[in-house]
């Protein structure tokens, strides 16, 4: 059985061997998950550095980032979600989402699982919305979502430019209040 539990500094090391290899499939099989083309070198620096100051930071100061991994049997990431707060300074009523599965997990309930965990979390600290962006062509996650009672509140189409392809992008939002 697959545990979800909060972060820790501690566990800093595998979250970004996990992610690093969710950034190594990113279109293998056709569809991005992440902006960016798919990539090998690992997570980059400047996204570790933002994972450990923000998991550093109390919620509700500039930077914060409350993340929980979702544990195997064998005790490796299978999953991840996180939150963290909005940069402009007068939406400290809202979150931002962001999520991943492992492959060999996935269409199990783990995301749904780990959307609750963090819905959840969200609704007792007194946010009132929380908010992701996802492609527009990840139509799996966008399902996930919507399933989940997110309501899409914006598109904007060619807003990447990935391996020379047009990537569009979906705003959702869940009000948790």
């Amino acid at each position: 059985m697959t545990t979800i539990r909060p972060a820790t500094a501690d566990d800093l090391p595998a979250l970004f061997a996990y992610l690093g290899e969710q950034l190594a499939e990113n279109g293998r099989d056709g569809v991005l998950f992440q902006p960016m083309a798919p990539t090998e070198a690992g997570v980059p620096l400047a996204m570790r550095e933002r994972f450990a100051a923000g998991v550093a930071t109390p919620a509700g100061q500039p930077g914060w980032r409350q993340v929980w991994i979702a544990l195997d049997d064998s005790g490796a990431v299978g999953g991840h979600v996180d939150l963290r707060g909005r940069p402009e300074p007068a939406c400290g009523h809202r979150t931002l989402l962001g999520m991943g599965v492992r492959h060999d997990l996935r269409r199990a309930g783990l995301g749904t699982r780990l959307l609750q965990e963090a819905l959840a979390w969200a609704r007792a600290r007194g946010f009132t919305w929380v908010d992701l962006e996802v492609l527009s062509q990840n139509h799996k996650a966008r399902a996930l979502y919507a399933r989940s009672g997110f309501d899409v509140t914006g598109e904007v189409a060619d807003l990447y430019r990935i391996g020379g392809c047009q990537v569009g992008a979906v705003s959702m939002s869940i009000q948790v209040d």
